[in-house]
């Protein structure tokens, strides 16, 4: 079991993470838009069309919450809704155009905001982070659906 210091100095790290990246902010990665619809133009700009179900299990999202900031991208031209080819009852949200290009300026942003970190950083502490951060986000994932954490 892991001592209570350790646990609480992970958690404030964390807590600094989040606000650090700007989580706590109405809009986040100099974009209009909240953090749940950025992490969508991001997961679908990098997974590909999916469903809004496909969507909110993803994100972790209620059916309804997702529905509407689906909405909302729609509306603002982010996103696009096409019949799923092998389920017609389903609809597969992807990219439009100027989804493309928020979601380049989103990489772009967000590249920097960690290029400037890692500046101060060796390489070895770089490579430190990143191992870090990759094996206590597979813990975290684990603890919550159970199972064997995958590297």
């Amino acid at each position: 079991m892991a001592e209570l210091s350790l646990i609480d100095d992970i958690r404030a790290a964390s807590r600094l993470m989040v606000r650090e990246l700007g989580f706590m902010d109405a809009t986040v990665a100099a974009s209009d838009y909240p953090p749940s619809a950025v992490h969508t133009i991001l997961e679908i700009g990098i997974r590909g069309p999916m469903t809004s179900g496909e969507l909110g299990d993803f994100l972790r999202l209620e059916k309804s919450s997702v529905s509407r900031m689906v909405r909302k991208l729609i509306d603002c031209g982010e996103l696009r809704e096409t019949p799923d080819e092998i389920d017609a009852r389903s609809k597969l949200l992807s990219l439009t155009a100027k989804g493309r290009r928020t979601l380049e300026a989103l990489h772009a942003f967000g590249r920097q905001q960690v290029r400037g970190a890692l500046a101060a950083l060796t390489e070895a502490e770089q490579r430190k982070v990143r191992e870090g951060m990759t094996l206590y986000a597979q813990a975290l994932r684990q603890s919550r659906v159970g199972g064997e954490v995958v590297a």
